[in-house]
């Protein structure tokens, strides 16, 4: 029995077994047929997915991008339930398993929500991943691998309580921050669609204290893209904004556009909105002991939002970057609730 944890994000889905991590760009394609490979990088599997699914083949992240005729990609909550969450989370899941397992691999996921959707939606998203899946992968000297796997259990969470758990619990899944255990704590998960707001009082889920607002980072990415098709007479796709706002500039077709400044004032207006919608919220939690921010839009906006907050503030730790807080604690949290005997590490490609 092996538990992952996974989150299946607008802008990025995001996989962990504890040993491994997987990143890639909630987007795919439908595949086509290359002609001719060439590449000079040593690339595996998790750069390079081509997969086949349901009879039907697809590229996902970098190489739909890159190579498919038309992408899929979506900011639209029944949609990413619909059309993306079973293919990008089995395309992360089946990744974590033995390569040389003959038969079906059981698995345990955790996963989470926006607040505002959890309701509506936990259940569809379940549905969607739990049962028998065979997936298939491509290399690109045309060798493929079939993956087997029964997800006999899924459980789901609102996304920010990831966060939490992740500062609560050590790797066993068990609770190791008593004092923190003790407190009121607000979190604040800025993600690519949403922003989320939540409190946790003393490991109880507040819901009168909790909300999904539509203030993202894709907010800030859709005025950028506005603006460079103002100067430069491109429609740039959000997903393809990613390293160029974090760069502040972008080429387009061999014209070079500095918009850093247009970044920040974006982004500082963004945060003031953000820190409105948390004060009109919690007005009446004047007793919150820590405010938490996590998820990726707080690695562009801290800087910005942090001095508008008052209080005792902590950003979400990662072993490698904001990210994956929450998915590092949703596995934490399978870790708690389906404890498993220590086994040797297993071959993953």
């Amino acid at each position: 029995m092996q538990t992952i944890g996974i989150d299946v994000g607008f802008g990025f889905t995001k996989a962990t077994d504890g040993k491994q991590t997987i990143v890639f760009k909630s987007i795919y394609g439908d595949a086509t047929e290359i002609q001719f490979w060439v590449d000079f990088q040593d690339r595996n599997l998790t750069e390079y997915f081509h997969v086949t699914m349901d009879g039907k083949s697809y590229f996902v992240g970098d190489l739909a991008e890159q190579q498919s005729d038309a992408v899929s990609f979506t900011l639209d909550q029944d949609r990413m339930i619909a059309d993306f969450v079973r293919l990008f989370a089995l395309t992360a899941a089946g990744l974590f398993l033995n390569k040389n397992q003959a038969g079906e691999e059981p698995l345990r996921i955790v996963s989470g929500l926006p607040v505002g959707f959890y309701k509506q939606y936990h259940d569809r998203f379940r549905d969607a991943l739990k049962g028998r899946h065979a997936i298939t992968y491509f290399s690109p000297d045309g060798s493929r691998m079939t993956k087997k796997m029964i997800i006999d259990a899924v459980q789901m969470l609102p996304q920010p309580m990831g966060s939490v758990l992740n500062l609560l619990m050590n790797e066993e899944g068990k609770i190791t921050d008593t004092e923190l255990a003790k407190q009121k704590i607000g979190v604040v998960d800025i993600g690519f669609r949403t922003t989320d707001y939540t409190v946790i009082d003393r490991l109880r889920y507040v819901e009168k204290s909790s909300r999904t607002m539509d203030t993202g980072i894709s907010k800030a990415y859709a005025v950028i893209a506005n603006k460079l098709r103002e100067n430069g007479g491109v429609n740039v796709e959000l997903y393809r904004l990613y390293e160029a706002v974090r760069k502040g500039t972008i080429k387009m077709r061999g014209q070079g556009f500095n918009f850093a400044k247009i970044r920040d004032q974006i982004y500082a207006q963004l945060a003031i909105t953000i820190a409105g919608d948390m004060d009109r919220l919690w007005a009446s939690d004047w007793d919150i002991d820590t405010i938490v921010l996590t998820g990726g839009g707080c690695q562009d906006l801290a800087a910005h939002l942090q001095p508008l907050i008052t209080g005792n503030i902590r950003t979400a730790p990662s072993k490698n970057d904001v990210r994956l807080s929450n998915v590092e604690g949703y596995l934490k949290y399978g870790r708690y609730l389906w404890p498993q005997k220590a086994e040797p590490e297993a071959d993953t490609v």
